[in-house]
């Protein structure tokens, strides 16, 4: 089955200024505190590194990485967590901000906030960029939202299809060729 890029869903210029506001709930949230970010790879690069130079400097930001897999080539999760590559550092007595590209199903994300809770942190909080809670099997608190949007597979700003299309400044719809 192939695919090709849609209409645009969200433009760069929405997307920038809804990471700006993030970032001063963020900045709000942790003012004067130091605060573990966590981005989940790959998906969440682009947005994480726009999202943290946007925090003011109040907050004293360490960044660590995480890669997971429940996509595998599909545009539908499998469902089955599968750890790429564990963190670097421990985050034991932390604020830890696990940053997403989107949550769908909430099995991944359900999965990585018990993991990180186990690793015991000062506190976990999730942000995301994108929020498909229609599609919500598990629930789970994503504190930081950029944006709910409908339940259709989207790429671009770092979302990927097949490790295409992650370079996009906008987001897109993908659509079936026929």
């Amino acid at each position: 089955m192939n695919y090709r890029i849609g209409e645009v869903l969200l433009t760069e210029e929405k997307i920038s200024r809804r990471v700006r506001e993030m970032a001063l709930e963020i900045a709000e949230t942790y003012k004067g505190q130091d605060l573990m970010v966590i981005g989940i790879l790959k998906g969440a690069v682009i947005f994480m590194s726009d999202l943290v130079r946007s925090v003011s400097p109040d907050v004293r930001i360490s960044m660590d990485f995480m890669a997971v897999s429940s996509y595998g080539d599909s545009t539908k999760t499998s469902g089955i967590v599968r750890i790429v590559k564990d963190l670097d550092c421990s985050v034991k007595d932390k604020n830890v901000l696990i940053v997403e590209d989107i949550v769908d199903t909430g099995l991944t994300l359900s999965y990585l906030v018990k993991l990180m809770q186990e690793r015991e942190p000062k506190s976990v909080r999730v942000c995301a960029l994108l929020d498909k809670e229609e599609r919500r099997q598990v629930p789970v608190k994503v504190d930081f939202r950029g944006f709910s949007i409908p339940d259709r597979f989207v790429v671009g700003y770092g979302l990927d299809y097949s490790g295409q299309w992650r370079n996009l400044p906008s987001i897109y719809l993908v659509e079936q060729e026929n």
